[in-house]
């Protein structure tokens, strides 16, 4: 059974659902725990690398791309504590965020002949625009969209400036208690991402696609780098729990977190 679900987006990135409803969110879904881990961003509600919500530990994150230069990866780091040069790297990165977002935009506008009702702020990614072609007048849904329009490699894709490998795992090692790989089967060559590994501290081995991928490489990683198995939904709507760790697993985790403030 699901008891954590380590793998959250909320509106401060490109999720759907408040900050302030994900403790609620996750007692509802029988979870004890949950990481809010937003792309490229510090969560502004969290005042501690861990606290305590409506009787749910809530771990605070971070998803951040970077580029291992054969593919780009993200990372997670659980337990954050901000320091100055994190905030700095998240800011700029943000900024860009946003002139992408503005050349998707334009780009499907043009290839499409819509308007697309989408806020440029901070946190603006690919999931905003899905929705809004989703909700706009052209003939694509939200999944359509990603696999014929703005996906990777596809006509109004573009792609960001953002952080190596080194630099990204530099700057979480620094600020977090931890710092792992997210969904390592998910890439174009998992075997380059797995040997990324090596030098971090967990990998996300519990999420809820690639169901029919292998994952004794994710397992035989884990094994003989000695790392944390981490794992969650990557929620970007308002279910939680879909994936993610048991009781047992989880207490491995929490022994290298923090003790959560009240």
């Amino acid at each position: 059974m699901v008891r954590a679900d380590l793998h959250v987006h909320t509106t401060v990135s490109d999720g759907e659902l408040d900050p302030a409803a994900v403790p609620a969110t996750a007692r509802q879904a029988g979870l004890d725990a949950v990481a809010i881990t937003d792309h490229d961003r510090i969560q502004p509600g969290l005042d501690a690398p861990v606290v305590r919500r409506d009787g749910v530990t809530v771990v605070h994150g971070i998803e951040l791309r970077v580029d291992a230069g054969k593919q780009r990866v993200d990372l997670l780091g659980y337990g954050l504590d901000p320091t100055p040069d994190l905030e700095a790297a998240c800011e700029r990165i943000q900024r860009d965020r946003v002139e992408r977002a503005r050349a998707i935009v334009d780009c499907v506008e043009d290839r499409l002949g819509v308007t697309l009702n989408v806020e440029f702020h901070p946190g603006v990614g690919r999931p905003h625009i899905a929705r809004a072609i989703d909700a706009s007048d052209a003939d694509l849904g939200y999944q359509e969209a990603f696999e014929t329009l703005i996906g990777d490699d596809d006509p109004c894709f573009v792609s960001r400036e953002i952080p190596t490998f080194e630099t990204g795992r530099r700057l979480l090692a620094e600020a977090a208690a931890f710092v792992g790989l997210a969904h390592p089967l998910r890439y174009r060559d998992p075997d380059h991402a797995l040997a990324l590994a090596a030098d971090l501290d967990a990998v996300e081995l519990a999420y809820p696609y690639d169901h029919d991928a292998d994952r004794r490489p994710v397992r035989r990683a884990i094994d003989r780098h000695g790392l944390l198995a981490t794992g969650g939904s990557d929620a970007h709507g308002r279910r939680l729990g879909i994936a993610g760790l048991d009781a047992e697993q989880f207490e491995r985790v929490r022994k290298r977190l923090p003790h959560p403030r009240r």
